[in-house]
């Protein structure tokens, strides 16, 4: 089953040649005479890149075979992360379809996976994180400016740009979609 022409919308999910692609511009233009057409800037949903299409009135436009699945994050196994689904079966993929939030999963955290004729394409997860600071240089006493970042790793290597006044052992909240400091919670 496919789509016409006129079923674009910004939102849409469609297929060219076998890769997903979402609709995040769309314009339709009807010049004063002849037939109308719509122009659509895509972005590829398996790696990111993005194009621009433009389709007249009469062409069919693929669906694609899109799944998504809300699984729990179980383990790491070397490269491979380890999901369950809610009957406990295991599913594992590799944690570069994660890139660098792998580093946001949280024991028995539930994500959300888009999958692409059985294949993974995309992890979402949840929106904030808690984790512990492991290590960070002290802050400077009397450094009083405003805005003033210092590096921190949390747990996995991974290293965020935290405020002086956050310490080693401090639990902090990141926004796992930009990966960035939203502010201290807590104590270890």
């Amino acid at each position: 089953m496919g789509y016409s022409a006129s079923d674009l919308r910004k939102g849409l999910r469609i297929e060219i040649e076998g890769v997903p692609f979402l609709i995040t511009e769309f314009n339709f233009t009807k010049p004063g005479k002849g037939q109308g057409f719509y122009t659509c800037r895509l972005k590829n949903l398996v790696n990111g890149s993005t194009l621009t299409r433009v389709y007249r009135d009469n062409v069919t436009i693929d669906e694609p075979k899109l799944e998504e699945k809300k699984l729990r994050f179980s383990y790491e196994n070397g490269d491979r992360l380890v999901f369950t689904d809610p009957s406990y079966e295991e599913v594992s993929f590799a944690a570069s379809v994660l890139g660098d939030s792998r580093h946001f999963l949280v024991e028995d955290m539930e994500v959300s996976v888009l999958f692409h004729n059985g294949r993974p394409i995309d992890v979402s997860l949840p929106t904030f994180v808690e984790k512990l600071v492991e290590f960070t240089e002290p802050g400077a006493r009397g450094n009083t400016a405003n805005n003033v970042l210092k590096p921190a790793r949390i747990p996995g290597g991974f290293e965020i740009q935290v405020p002086i006044f956050v310490n080693q052992g401090d639990i902090i909240r990141i926004d796992t979609r930009s990966g960035e400091y939203v502010d201290r919670v807590g104590k270890k």
